[in-house]
């Protein structure tokens, strides 16, 4: 079976979107995201987004999401402003729509310079349903590894993070501590871990191990973590500029119950045809 998609990248993070609003095919299976997902047997992609037709009106469209490692996960950032920006360059389609994820409603407009704001939800904090194993919240948590102790931050955005404060994002064992806390045992899904450093209350510079693919040029929920976490420690402002390896997104949170909101590109890179 012959089925259509449009590569793109959301500050780096390569996105292949697969539009089946009109079709009814089921998604690739594990093997076959595996093949897709790797440069040498298909377009390469770090997330597949599977865009379907919603069994709401109130929703323009439904989308999972898929890693490259052919396992299923509940949101992506970057992936979903890729899915927004192919929605509104259809003809007469509205700048602005709510979709229906895994993870809950999501909100998006297209600005008037081609940026994508979407909203990511309320962040969750409490262990139980990130999920991560703590006997009480706090905005702080000890984990072992070995002989040695990490402070993290743990917070969910639809999808579990844990945030590690450092003083270089370069010097950072991303490709090292990343994979290690990435399957701790108090994060029984597993977790994307964040290397953030905080340059000044408006802006921070970060790199992601993304669950199930590794280090990625941007994660956009990971940059929502990295905001949020920062905001309850009372170190970072409403609105931040996050610094990525693949450029630059704006995260904004007011607190509280409302949506956490990340701004940022959607690049068209290329169209074609993959055999499922």
């Amino acid at each position: 079976m012959k089925i259509a998609y449009t590569k793109m990248h959301g500050t780096g993070n390569r996105i292949l979107v697969v539009d089946q609003r009109s079709g009814a095919s089921p998604p690739p299976s594990p093997q076959q995201l595996r093949e897709l997902g790797n440069d040498a047997t298909g377009p390469g992609f770090d997330q597949l987004m599977w865009v379907t037709a919603a069994d709401d009106p109130a929703f323009a469209a439904s989308y999972r999401v898929f890693n490259n490692d052919g396992s299923e996960v509940e949101q992506c950032g970057n992936g979903v402003r890729c899915v927004a920006s192919v929605l509104a360059n259809e003809s007469g389609h509205r700048q602005a729509f709510t979709l229906q994820s895994p993870a809950g409603p999501i909100d998006a407009r297209i600005d008037d310079d081609g940026l994508v704001a979407v909203s990511m939800g309320t962040p969750e904090f409490e262990p139980s349903r990130i999920p991560f194993i703590a006997a009480q919240r706090a905005a702080r948590y000890r984990l072992d590894v070995g002989q040695e102790h990490y402070d993290a931050c743990v917070v969910s955005m639809g999808n579990p993070h844990c945030v590690l404060h450092v003083d270089d994002v370069d010097a950072a064992p991303v490709n090292t501590l990343g994979p290690v806390l990435e399957r701790h045992e108090r994060f029984p899904q597993h977790a994307n871990v964040g290397f953030a450093r905080i340059r000044d209350r408006e802006s921070i510079d970060l790199r992601v191990f993304e669950r199930g693919v590794g280090e990625t040029a941007a994660c956009g929920t990971g940059a929502c973590a990295a905001v949020v976490t920062g905001q309850a420690l009372g170190l970072l402002a409403q609105a931040v500029d996050v610094r990525l390896p693949g450029g630059q997104v704006v995260v904004s949170w007011r607190g509280g119950s409302e949506p956490v909101w990340l701004m940022g590109n959607a690049e068209y890179i290329s169209e074609g045809i993959m055999d499922l």
